[in-house]
C-alpha cells in the first residue's frame, strides 16, 4: 500500500505519528509524510517527507485568531477553552496548507491517508480523491471532536470532510476513560539527538528530568527559573533538557544541562519528570512509568495536567508554585510511583503499531 501521513506543521503533532509510520514502512509499505515548519527539522527515520507549508508561522496565525476572539482567547490561554478556540486556530492553520496536501495526494495517489485530529487537510484530500482515511489520535482529547471543531471553523467550512474508516485511540483508558475505536500503544519518539552515557544509568541520587515546550509563545509556563532556585534544597540530580538560552552563570551543584535528547531513552532512568503538559510529554512519561510534575497552561495542557493528577500518576502545579517540597515529593512518593507504573503496564498491554498495521491492512486485502 501507498500511505500518506498528514499532520499540522508542528513537532508535537508529527512526532506521535512516526512510530505508526515506521510500522507501515517496516511491513513493506510505501510511506510519505506531509507536514512542514519545524516538524521537518527533526530526525524522520529516513521517511520521505514533503513540506506542504513552507515558512509556516503558527505564532502569527494564533495572534490573528486571538485578536478576533478576545474572550475565548483568555479562556484558551488559561487552558479552559475546550475546543472552541482550537477549532478556529487550526482551521486557519489548515487553510494554509490544505491545497498543497490535496495537490500532493493527487500527484502521489495514495491508497490510504492517515491524519491527526488537527491535520484535517488529510481528511479533505481523502474525500477529494475518494480514498479511505484513518484518524490517528495524538493527544488526550477525543479525536473526532477535534476534527469536528476544525471542520466547523470559518476557514475550513467550505471543504468537505468525510468520515474516517477507523479511529486509532492512544489514551490509556484509566487516564481518560474508554473510547470507541482501534486502540494502539503510544510509542514515544523524540526525533533524534545524542544521549550522554551518564544519562543511560541511574546516578547516586534520584534524577529529575525537566523539559520544555517546542512551541514558544504566551502561557509557556517554563518552570526552569523556579526549579533552579529550588534545586539546592532538593535531594535529587536535576537535568535541564534544552534549557532556555539565558541561565545563571553559576548553576547549583545538583543541576546539569543537556541539549536535545531522545527522552524515551532517558526517562527509564529518571525518578521524576517535569514538563509543560503537552500530550506527547505526558504519554512519554507514562510509557516510562515515571511520576510527573505537569505545569498547566494554554491549549490542552491544563486538561492533560489534571488527567495525570486525577489518575495519581503525578502532580499538577503552576510554575510559580513549584517548591523544594513539591520536587522532593515527586521523587519520594511511593503512591505516585506505583500509579505511574500501573499506567506504564496498561500502555504496554495495548496493541503495538505493527499490530494495528496488520489489522488495517486486513481490511483491504
Amino acid at each position: 500500500m501507498r500511505v500518506l501521513i498528514v499532520s499540522a506543521p508542528l513537532q508535537g503533532h508529527l512526532l506521535p505519528l512516526l512510530p505508526l509510520a515506521f510500522a507501515w514502512r517496516d511491513a513493506g509499505h510505501d510511506v510519505l509524510l506531509a507536514s512542514g515548519g519545524d516538524a521537518l527539522s527533526v530526525d524522520l527515520g529516513g521517511l520521505a517527507a514533503y513540506d506542504v507549508a513552507p515558512g509556516f508561522a503558527f505564532g502569527r496565525i494564533a495572534v490573528r485568531v486571538m485578536l478576533r476572539h478576545p474572550l475565548l482567547a483568555r479562556r484558551e490561554l488559561a487552558g479552559r477553552g475546550g475546543t472552541a478556540v482550537v477549532g478556529e486556530l487550526f482551521g486557519a492553520a489548515n487553510a494554509v496548507f490544505v491545497d498543497a496536501v490535496v495537490a500532493l495526494a493527487e500527484r502521489e495517489r495514495p491508497d490510504l491517508i492517515v491524519y491527526e485530529p488537527l491535520g484535517v487537510a488529510g481528511a479533505v484530500a481523502a474525500e477529494r480523491l475518494g480514498v479511505p482515511a484513518v484518524l490517528q489520535e495524538n493527544n488526550l482529547f477525543p479525536g473526532p471532536g477535534l476534527v469536528a471543531a476544525v471542520a466547523a471553523s470559518t476557514p475550513m467550512a467550505r471543504h468537505p470532510i468525510g468520515r474516517p474508516v477507523a479511529v486509532i485511540t492512544v489514551s490509556p483508558p484509566s487516564l481518560t476513560g474508554p473510547r470507541p475505536g482501534l486502540p494502539m500503544r503510544a510509542v514515544p519518539y523524540s526525533g533524534g539527538g545524542q544521549v550522554p552515557e551518564w544519562l543511560l544509568s541511574t546516578g547516586d541520587r534520584p534524577r529529575i528530568v525537566v523539559s520544555r515546550s517546542t512551541v514558544a509563545g504566551p502561557g509557556g509556563g517554563d518552570p526552569t527559573a523556579v526549579i533552579i532556585a529550588a534545586a539546592p534544597a532538593v535531594d535529587a540530580e536535576i537535568v535541564l533538557v534544552r534549557p532556555p538560552g539565558r541561565l545563571p552563570r553559576l548553576l547549583p551543584g545538583n543541576v546539569r544541562t543537556v541539549g536535545r535528547v531522545p527522552l524515551d531513552r532517558v526517562l527509564p532512568y529518571a525518578a521524576g519528570y517535569v514538563h509543560h503538559g503537552g500530550a506527547g510529554s505526558v504519554l512519554g512519561g507514562l510509557a516510562a512509568g515515571v511520576p510527573q510534575l505537569v505545569v498547566p497552561g494554554s491549549g490542552d495542557r491544563r486538561h492533560n495536567a489534571e488527567a495525570v493528577e486525577r489518575r495519581g500518576a503525578g502532580l499538577a502545579a503552576e510554575a510559580r508554585s513549584i517548591t523544594p517540597e513539591v520536587l522532593n515529593r515527586l521523587v519520594s512518593d511511593a503512591a505516585l510511583r506505583d500509579a505511574a507504573g500501573e499506567v506504564r503496564d496498561e500502555m504496554a498491554a495495548m496493541p503495538a503499531p505493527s499490530d494495528v498495521v496488520l489489522r488495517l491492512v486486513a481490511r483491504w486485502t
